[in-house]
């Protein structure tokens, strides 16, 4: 069950970024700290091992968020995802269970895409800022656009 929760949930965070979606700070940093926090839970005994497929992770998810097209509309910054990104994404998948059989375990998965997101952020987060344009607006439970 967990696992198909999780794979929804990236799921859903690829399409809304292939279409292309206003960037705001709760949007970028919330996947990765889900994930992280419920990744860090699942870990019974950390192992060494762990390290170098995290690492690698997290290197794939700067990457990843190198990728990502920034672009302003409205006023403030947007979000696409490329078909780089998707190739990126790809390759990790395949570096991520290739390093599993070879040391011969892995981290939880939350913990692993967490770790890849947290790359992601770090990459999109330095690009965004760089822009000095604004991040967008949260939305609010009512379609209404917030302060931020």
């Amino acid at each position: 069950m967990t696992y198909a929760l999780i794979a929804a949930g990236v799921l859903y965070v690829l399409v809304r970024r292939f279409r292309g979606e206003p960037l705001n700070a709760r949007d970028l940093l919330a996947p990765p700290a889900f994930l992280l926090f419920f990744g860090v839970r699942a870990v019974d005994e950390f192992h060494l091992a762990y390290l170098l497929p995290l690492a690698a992770g997290f290197a794939f998810g700067v990457l990843r968020g190198m990728t990502i097209k920034l672009f302003e509309r409205d006023g403030h910054l947007w979000q696409r995802y490329t078909p780089w990104t998707l190739v990126v994404w790809a390759g990790s998948l395949g570096v991520s269970l290739g390093l599993g059989l070879l040391i011969g375990g892995h981290a939880p998965i939350q913990l692993s895409i967490g770790v890849g997101m947290l790359g992601e952020l770090c990459a999109v987060g330095a690009k965004a800022l760089n822009t000095g344009l604004p991040f967008a607006p949260e939305k609010l439970s009512n379609g209404r656009h917030g302060t931020s």
